[in-house]
C-alpha cells in the first residue's frame, strides 16, 4: 500500500503541486466530516489528493522561477517532456492517467477527468456530491493557500488574464457553495489555513489502494 507523499515522490510531482492537492483534500475532507448527505469521504480524498497529477503538462515554467527550485528549470523541464511522451497534453487525461496507474476508482477518474472550468454546468446540475465536492475543494485553495471564492477568481484574473474568472463562473461557484452548505453544520468562513493545517500531514499519509 502507497502513501501520498510515496506516490508524488514517485511520479515527479513539483513541491507547490503536491502541497495544493494535499490542501484540496484538507478541504474536502474537512466538509465531508460535516456534511449531512450521504457521500463517499474516502473517494472524495483520494480524487482531491490526486487531480492534477498531470499539470505540469499546461505549466509555462519561466512563469513561477521561484517554484522550481531547488532542482531547477531544467530538471523540471525534462520531467515535463517525458510526462507528455507517457501520457500526452492534457492535463486532466494525464491525471486521469496516472491515477488508473495508482488504482483509482472509476468513479473517481471520470470525476478528475471533467473537473475543468468547462464542467461547471454540469458539476451544479448534478447530484453527485463527490464530483461538487472535488471541484469546490479545488475552487477554495490558491498557490498560496486557502482562499475564499471571491479571492480565487481574482487569483485566476490575474494568473489567467480573466480566462476563467468571468462572473457567470463565478457565479456557477457560488451556486455549487451554496448546494454544499446547505447541508453542512459548517460554513464557507469556517473553511482557512488554520482549520485545514491538521489535515494536511496526516493526508500526506493517507492509505493509497
Amino acid at each position: 500500500m502507497s502513501t501520498p507523499r510515496e506516490l508524488y515522490e514517485a511520479y515527479r510531482i513539483m513541491p507547490d503541486l503536491r502541497l495544493h492537492q494535499l490542501r484540496v483534500a484538507a478541504v474536502g475532507k474537512r466538509i465531508c466530516n460535516h456534511f449531512s448527505e450521504p457521500i463517499d469521504t474516502d473517494e472524495v480524498v483520494l480524487a482531491c489528493l490526486f487531480h492534477d497529477m498531470g499539470n505540469i503538462v499546461k505549466f509555462d515554467l519561466g512563469y513561477f522561477p521561484e517554484a522550481l527550485e531547488p532542482r531547477g528549470r531544467e530538471y523540471w523541464e525534462q520531467v515535463k517532456r517525458e510526462t507528455e511522451e507517457r501520457y500526452g497534453t492534457e492535463q486532466h487525461e494525464v491525471s486521469a492517467a496516472i491515477g488508473r496507474e495508482i488504482g483509482l476508482s472509476e468513479q473517481a477518474l471520470n470525476m478528475i477527468v471533467h473537473a475543468g472550468y468547462r464542467d461547471m454546468p454540469a458539476i451544479v446540475e448534478s447530484e453527485n456530491w463527490a464530483w461538487k465536492m472535488l471541484k469546490y475543494a479545488d475552487l477554495r485553495v490558491a498557490p498560496h493557500g486557502v482562499v475564499s471564492l471571491e479571492e480565487r477568481f481574482a487569483d485566476f484574473a490575474v494568473r489567467y488574464r480573466s480566462k476563467v474568472s468571468d462572473r457567470e463562473t463565478l457565479a456557477q461557484g457560488k451556486t455549487l457553495e451554496a448546494q454544499i452548505f446547505a447541508h453542512a453544520s459548517i460554513q464557507p468562513e469556517d473553511i482557512t489555513d488554520a482549520t485545514v493545517a491538521p489535515l494536511i500531514e496526516e493526508l500526506s499519509e493517507y492509505p493509497v489502494s
